[in-house]
């Protein structure tokens, strides 16, 4: 009977056991959010904070100077996806200074859709308001880069800033008879390039600077021509150390660091932006210079190695804030 009791207990408790382990083994929620998209780095007494915008797929067709077949070998070495284009990151740069707030480049906002327009909910994430920004430096005007200086009702995102751009690129993208005479397929750049920068001129708080400007204290200007007329880098330096924020002169790290004859469909002058390319290369290699890149890998953030054939890009270590350094 004793024998009895017992198997019929242990019946019970194996069933009782049975149903607390399906109900703790319930699998949780999903979640697809990531972390916010900030990262600091120092560069002496000046704070660079990556500010992620998000992405955008470009077609593998607009790689220029290149077989398709060799893009994709050069794209599986690095293990890049290209089934629904290449993705490309779309990162802004915030730059504390001892004297100043600097925004360079401001990201994409909506005009590209969905996939980007994460410039300001990121800079509140790392600790910003919009109001601290004094300064915002365009590295050019392409809309990936000036959208997010307005909102879409016409307002500045940025009201204490004063707004800067190449006076080339301002002569040619915001000039009323060169947009009349562009091709169809150019003028949505032309006018949400035009409708992003006017709540500032309409402020007076947009202006323009020449090869000789004079820029934020720590900052210098570095003329990278080709990709627009006046596409601007600007080099960062405090403590003898040094950061080159280069906008466009790479969008596909994994074709065009091994190769960077390659072009992009974008470029306006596609020899001028090879030439750049590779003395920019040369010279941050050569330098060591720390490099800042809108549309490479988030943070966006490493430095160039020539290798035996071209180059390679070697991102930062994620790590705290060194203030040793």
């Amino acid at each position: 009977m004793l024998n009895l009791k017992m198997m019929g207990r242990a019946v019970l408790f194996a069933g009782l056991s049975c149903v607390m382990f399906n109900a703790l083994a319930a699998a949780p929620k999903l979640l697809e959010d990531q972390v916010a998209g900030y990262y600091r780095e120092k560069v002496g007494d000046v704070v660079v904070t990556t500010v992620y915008d998000g992405y955008l797929d470009i077609p593998t067709t607009f790689l220029k100077g290149m077989q398709a077949k060799d893009l994709k070998t050069l794209m599986a070495r690095m293990f890049v996806q290209d089934q629904h284009g290449v993705q490309t990151a779309v990162n802004a740069f915030l730059v504390q200074t001892p004297t100043n707030l600097v925004l360079v480049d401001s990201g994409a906002a909506l005009c590209f859709g969905p996939t980007a327009g994460e410039v300001l909910n990121n800079i509140k994430a790392a600790g910003f308001n919009p109001d601290d920004v004094d300064t915002v430096l365009l590295t050019h005007l392409h809309p990936d880069h000036s959208c997010g200086i307005s909102t879409e009702d016409g307002q500045t995102v940025f009201p204490n800033a004063t707004v800067w751009a190449s006076e080339k690129d301002a002569a040619y993208w915001l000039n009323e008879k060169i947009t009349a005479q562009a091709a169809p397929a150019d003028l949505p750049i032309f006018h949400m390039t035009q409708q992003a920068v006017e709540p500032y001129k309409a402020k007076h708080l947009f202006k323009t600077f020449t090869d000789s400007a004079q820029l934020p204290a720590g900052f210098s200007l570095v003329p990278t021509p080709g990709h627009t007329p006046g596409h601007s880098s600007f080099l960062i330096t405090s403590k003898n150390q040094s950061l080159l924020i280069w906008g466009d002169i790479v969008h596909s790290h994994s074709v065009q660091m091994t190769h960077p004859e390659v072009a992009i469909e974008y470029d306006s002058d596609k020899a001028k932006a090879i030439e750049t390319r590779k003395h920019i290369f040369a010279t941050a290699a050569k330098n060591g210079w720390l490099v800042a890149g809108a549309h490479l890998p988030f943070p966006g953030l490493g430095h160039v190695r020539k290798d035996p054939v071209g180059y390679s890009w070697v991102p930062v270590e994620f790590s705290p804030l060194r203030t040793d350094r």
